[in-house]
Formats: C-alpha cells, structure tokens, sequence
C-alpha cells in the first residue's frame, strides 16, 4: 500500500496509517518552519496564501457580502425597519449556532439604537424552526419584521402564515435548500441551489451568515448617513459570537472560517462580553480561550438549555449587559448541562444495545419510547464514533411521534439522504448538513425509513470504511514530543472541522511504565532509542487493543506510537504529552 507511515498497514485498532499528503518528511533548511508549511498545505492552504494562513485576518478573507443572494435585499429591510422604528424580532434555533446568531444580531441591533425581540422555540413542545402557531402569535404581537437565524430554509407553511398575517421575514440560515425557496421577503443562505460565486461559502454556519448580513447592513446605513450624527457599531466586537457558533456547529474551519476563529478567540480572551466571561468562569477556564474550550466546554454548557432546560437560557445570557444576572445564568446552564450528561447516559445505554443488532446494516437507525429529543444529537456522535458508521437516534413521544438526529462519516452526505427521504414521503420533516440531519417522524414509518436510507447511501459508507485510515503529519523520535514542538503545531491554528489537529507518529519506542487511571484510561512513559522519555494517555482504553499491545510489548518489543501531543499542566509544571490515537508493532 503506497503511502504509509512506518510500514504501518494494519494497527491495533485495524487501520492503515498514511501520510497526509505526499510531503512524508521535512525538507527545507528550517524543519519547524517546514512543518508548519506542510500542516497548513495539507489541509488545503494554497502555497501561495501561507502567510494570509499563517495569521488569518478577517480582511484577506472577507468577501463583498452582497456576493450571496438576496444579502442587498435583506439588507435594505431592516435599514428600512431601523427607520421607521419597526418591531424587529429575531427567531433563532436553540443549539449554539441559533443562539450566538440571535446574539449578534441583538448586539447588533442594540448597537444601532434599536431593541430587537427574541424568539426560541421550546424543543419539545414546538420543535425546529418556525410554526405556523409562532408566526401568527408574533404578528399578534406587533411584530413588524422577524428575522429568523439558523432555520428557516424550509418553513413553508411557516412563512406563508407569515405573510399572510401581514409579517416580513428575512431568513438567515445555512442548512440545505431545496429548488423551491419558502415565502420570505429575502432567504440569504449560501447553500441554496441558485447561489452561483456565493455557494463557495456553503461552510459558514449561521453566526457566520448573521456576521456578513450585519456587515452589510451597517455599509448600507453609512452610505445612507446614518452614522453621521452617531458611531458605527463594532463589528470586530462580534467575533467572539462568531467563532463561537462557529465552532460548536462543527463548521470546517478553513477559509473565512479560520479568520472568524482566530480572530474570535482574540476578542474572546478579552472577556469583553459578559455573558461569556461569566461562563468561562463557571466552567474554571481562566486561561485564554482555546477551540476545544468552544466546542467541549461552553457549546455544551450553551446547548443544555436548550436540550433540557429553557430554550432562551443562551440567548440571554450571551445578550445581557447585568454581571450579576450572567452569573446566575452561567450557573444555571452549568447545572443543566450535569442533568444533560445524566440523561445522555441513560439514553446511549439503550440506544447501544439496540446497535448492536444492526452491526451489519449501512446505517444504523436505532428508536426508544421516551428518549429525551434534547439529547439524541449527542448520543449519534458518541455512537457514530463506536461503530464507524452513520447513526440517527429518534426518540419517541406517547403520541408516536418521533424526533431524530443523525451524525454521519466523512465523505457521505446525510443531510441530502434525509431531504430525499422527506421527499419520499417517509417523513414529516427533516433536512441538515453533509456530517449532521435532523428529522421528525411517524413512528409506523421508522423501519421504511431505516431500509430507505441505508440502500441510499450504502456505496459511499462502503467506500468511506475502506478508505478508513489514520492520517500523520510528522513522525518523531522520544525526543521530539517536547513543548517547542507544541508551539510550531499552534502556529498552524486553528483546528477543527474540515481543519483537523496534526497527527504524530513517535519512535521507536518502549513502555517502561504502564499504569491504569480510574479503572478506564491508560498512561504510559515511552522510552526511545535516543534515551529521552514522554509521558502519553489514551482515554477509555483500558479494554481496547491499544492496551493489550502495550501489556503484550512489556518492556522489551518497540513500537510506534500515535496521536495527538497536548500541553500538560500539573502543580505549576508543564509539559508535552502524546495522547494516544493508535499504536502499531515496530
């Protein structure tokens, strides 16, 4: 097998390790300079744009925001609500994306002298996006114009009870669309099917789309005067909302994505914004914040109230100017998020013996009386990671109907899968992204549902488990897990989705001392032939194969040895480990 890393074909865990890319080793007079280079080229840097890449700013990726579809029209609108004092609500979904929208378009708004309104739907008593029920009660309202963030796309019903009860709605999304758009007075959305140079940012999450609709929006209102007389808002300040959404929607991270993160992490270091700083504190993050942070650690913690507490929990914490009240939001939501992990237990306990008589199926569909819609999402990611397949879990309320969510693989496109099975008549609704869907469903239809989806995407989940191998950037002796090498692999931050963090190989090694840490994870101090030694962890190995090669080596056979090297601090010390990923015979 061309291309791989060390000889190694087949691991412990099965897998081939390849080289990313071609370039199998340093090659310039500076090898960290080199290093970098490479990591920022194999994840699709063009050679001439390594240094934009190598300090990602918003300018040398920002496009004219007009590029998208409808973007002038949609602007104009809420220029004309400005002026003629409207009433703005904006609609937003409740994961993080539909939240940090929402708050960046109240920010912005408020910036502008205007206090918009707020709507988010209670997950299990309305479900997704806009109803029929919630637009007619916002015109009743007063409302003017609503803007809904991180939906929209398909609420056809929805909207036309919109106009009909006298209501303009400007969509902001990114989820798919289909060939015929829903009655709105704008749908800016990269991913729809008429978007032509627009379509090139298809990645952006929702935040993302909200960021160049509010840029458009103030360029709009400068070139009317409207700042003559007061200051044009800081949209740079709207970063941290940005790279936020971003992030915890698990939007790959190239492009303007990567400015958006990079930048974002910045202004979010700054704890300028209350809400945020009250919730980096609550979860003991005092250091500046990281992506992982984003995504592992404040998306959560933002998600719980919509999954098991109060839809709006996030919006108002991310919008609100009290100290005192972000404190007690924070802790709230923190206090969600433990009642969250507690159900998700539960459920992907049920949800796993199910699997595990589908082993054989493309696709595992997998359905439970009672589970929690809130946590499904979560429980399909956990799952899908198992048994390397795509997995949609439903959950199903006394009334037989069913709430689903599913997380796919690399290389097959759930979200189109789904839209075609709403096509098919074999769901209520449901649409998503390529990695990720969301459906309702009648529960006598799970099973015609099940066989649809896996005949639909049975060749490229064949092809993408074929194809399954462990992609290395570099490979090192014991020696070169040390923390300079920590800071060249920063340099090619941020990583992420469609970004991922570099893969070493260290070796040869041996294990001269193993040890178990809470009944679950392995630590290990690797020995190399150069004489120097690492520290390295695997997290919930205990009985998997990367334990029974490392017990079976002892202190006498080599090996090679990959993952992920981390900075490890502990009582003041710091220093490099290698978190293990895989481990082959050397």
């Amino acid at each position: 097998m061309a291309n791989l890393v060390c000889g190694v074909s087949s691991s412990a865990l099965g897998q081939a390790w390849q080289w990313r890319g071609q370039n199998s080793g340093f090659s310039g007079e500076n090898p960290l300079e080199d290093l970098i280079d490479r990591i920022l080229i194999t994840r699709g840097c063009p050679r001439e744009s390594l240094s934009a890449y190598r300090d990602p700013k918003i300018k040398n990726f920002m496009p004219d925001p007009s590029l998208l579809c409808d973007m002038d029209r949609a602007a104009e609108r809420l220029a004309k609500a400005i002026y003629k004092k409207e009433s703005i609500v904006i609609f937003g979904d409740y994961d993080v994306d539909g939240a940090t929208s929402s708050a960046l378009m109240i920010d912005l708004l408020r910036q502008l002298g205007v206090n918009a309104g707020y709507y988010i739907p209670d997950r299990v008593a309305e479900g997704y996006g806009p109803a029929v029920q919630s637009m007619r009660k916002l015109a009743e309202e007063g409302a003017n114009l609503v803007v809904t963030v991180d939906c929209g796309a398909q609420a056809y019903e929805a909207l036309e009870a919109a106009k009909e009860a006298g209501l303009d709605v400007v969509v902001v999304d990114h989820h798919q669309c289909q060939p015929q758009l829903p009655e709105a007075h704008a749908v800016v959305n990269p991913n729809r099917l008429d978007e032509e140079e627009g379509a090139q940012y298809g990645h952006l999450a929702a935040v993302g789309v909200a960021f160049l609709l509010a840029a458009a929006l103030v360029r709009h209102l400068r070139q009317d005067g409207y700042f003559s007389d007061r200051p044009e808002p800081k949209l740079m300040a709207l970063l941290d909302l940005v790279a936020l959404g971003t992030v915890a929607d698990v939007a790959a991270l190239h492009g303007l994505n990567r400015a958006f993160v990079a930048q974002g992490l910045k202004i979010m270091a700054a704890r300028h914004r209350p809400g945020i700083a009250a919730l980096l504190d609550v979860a003991g993050v005092s250091r500046p914040p990281t992506t992982y942070d984003l995504g592992f650690i404040l998306g959560p913690r933002i998600n719980a109230g919509g999954r098991v507490g109060k839809s709006d929990l996030g919006v108002r914490l991310l919008t609100s100017l009290d100290k005192n009240e972000c404190e007690n939001l924070a802790l709230a939501l923190n206090q969600f998020n433990l009642e969250r992990r507690s159900i998700e237990q539960t459920v992907t306990e049920a949800a796993e013996s199910l699997c595990e008589e589908q082993v054989e199926r493309p696709v595992m569909v997998v359905a439970g009386e009672g589970w929690h819609p809130g946590v499904i999402g979560i429980v399909a990611g956990r799952l899908k990671q198992k048994y390397d397949r795509p997995i949609i879990v439903i959950g199903i309320d006394e009334e037989g109907n069913g709430k689903g969510s599913g997380r796919s693989l690399s290389g097959v496109d759930l979200g189109a899968a789904v839209l075609s099975a709403k096509q098919a008549g074999l769901l209520v609704n449901g649409g998503g992204h390529a990695m990720a869907a969301g459906l309702s469903i009648k529960k006598d239809q799970i099973e015609d549902f099940a066989n649809f989806i896996s005949e639909r995407v049975q060749k490229d989940v064949e092809t993408a488990r074929a194809n399954k191998a462990l992609l290395i950037d570099e490979v090192l002796s014991a020696g070169g897990v040390n923390l300079s090498l920590i800071e060249v692999l920063e340099a090619g931050g941020p990583y992420g989705a469609g970004w991922p963090s570099p893969h070493v190989v260290a070796g040869p090694v041996y294990a001269i001392q193993t040890r178990i840490l809470k009944e679950k994870h392995l630590s290990v101090i690797f020995k190399g032939q150069d004489g120097q030694s690492f520290k390295a962890i695997a997290f919930n190995a205990v009985e998997t194969p990367i334990t029974q090669m490392v017990v079976a080596a002892g202190r006498d056979r080599k090996l090679w040895v990959a993952g992920k090297i981390q900075l490890n601090e502990w009582n003041g010390r710091k220093d490099a480990q290698l978190h293990i990923e895989d481990i082959a015979w050397a």
